[in-house]
């Protein structure tokens, strides 16, 4: 067995040949075993409906690189977001530069995950391309400066959440750290979807730039579900999805953190998180490839259908995603339809409107 790679400058170690059987709890087993059905029937569809991935893959681009953004407190609007990301328009502010660095590195992860590792070379170069329309100092290079993770609470008050490794230990981390991730994936002892929510939670710990982290780790965990064979985050946008559940994100976090400095801390919260994202993305894969396979129905009843398939409330950003082929007008006209008729309700206003299916409508 592989020795745990240790530094004698540090007290961190980096055991990935003995920590991933802590991991065998029922939960994570569970999860690991529905994610390697639905893998298997994306393989299928990956295989039969080039078309209906086409269209997929290209929302996903644009849903991703808003919502890993977002997460960070980085806007733009709907239509500058889909400008930038399909590379129709320049960035005109900082904000805007952020996500056009975003939609570089990745495309580039999308494109080439075969040839990339993370080595730490690599993570500087994708660090560097992330920052590639604002130019700094730090783009490209491990923090200068020890950081801490803070929170403000409902009342403004600051806390220190988490202290990550110190400036001068990072460069050693981060080595020890992707040789450790790298000797476990090839000895191929190990499940990656055990080992890859393990690397993420490091190298957040870690946090080894003044800037990016967050984003970056997104980055990297598509790069590394790629390289494994999980490619739903091509069609479905993980960030999205953890944009969505981002308290519990921060709270497994925190708690997989706990004792982290002094190898004590239970990698258990944020795997169980982090497998239960996946498994949403690939429930939500099929859900899209079944209703698109429904594109012969009049556009109408395709709406309705949504309604009929899913219990949550949609809006029409969410049909228009489900939809791409079917006008806003559409959509809207539709809506009205079904909702004069009785079928479905809406709730909300202004941004927050949506719909759901009306339960004692048979």
């Amino acid at each position: 067995m592989q020795k745990a790679i240790k530094w004698s400058s540090i007290l961190k170690i980096f055991d990935y040949e003995n920590l991933a059987q802590d991991l065998f709890v029922p939960e994570i087993v569970n999860l690991i075993s529905e994610i390697h059905e639905h893998k298997g029937k994306q393989e299928l569809y990956i295989a039969s409906e080039h078309d209906i991935l086409k269209s997929m893959l290209e929302i996903a681009r644009i849903q991703s690189t808003g919502a890993s953004n977002r997460i960070e407190g980085i806007y733009t609007s709907d239509k500058r977001l889909e400008e930038l990301v399909k590379a129709k328009a320049e960035p005109r502010n900082r904000s805007e530069q952020e996500i056009a660095g975003y939609r570089e590195v990745l495309a580039t992860i999308h494109e080439n995950y075969d040839y990339m590792s993370v080595r730490p070379n690599i993570l500087l170069q994708l660090h560097r391309d992330l920052h590639a329309f604002r130019p700094s100092a730090i783009a490209g290079r491990w923090k200068s400066s020890d950081n801490l993770i803070e929170e403000t609470d409902a009342e403004g008050v600051r806390r220190t959440r988490f202290k990550p490794a110190s400036a001068f230990d990072t460069p050693e981390y981060v080595r020890a750290l992707s040789e450790a991730f790298i000797a476990a994936i090839s000895r191929e002892k190990y499940d990656p979807l055990l080992l890859i929510p393990v690397f993420v939670l490091d190298f957040l710990a870690i946090h080894p730039f003044n800037d990016g982290n967050g984003r970056m780790s997104r980055l990297l965990t598509l790069l590394l579900l790629y390289k494994a064979g999980y490619l739903v985050g091509k069609y479905v946008s993980i960030e999205m999805i953890i944009e969505k559940t981002k308290e519990s994100y921060y709270e497994a976090l925190y708690q997989s953190s706990l004792g982290w400095h002094e190898n004590q801390n239970s990698y258990v919260p944020f795997a169980g998180y982090y497998l239960g994202v996946i498994l949403s993305a690939y429930r939500e894969f099929e859900q899209r490839v079944k209703h698109l396979q429904y594109r012969k129905l009049s556009k109408p009843d395709r709406i309705r259908n949504l309604f009929v398939s899913r219990l949550e409330k949609l809006s029409k950003q969410d049909i228009a995603v489900l939809c791409p082929d079917i006008s806003l007008s559409t959509i809207e006209s539709t809506l009205h339809e079904l909702t004069r008729a009785g079928f479905i309700i809406k709730t909300g206003r202004g941004r927050s409107t949506a719909y759901f299916r009306n339960q004692a409508e048979p």
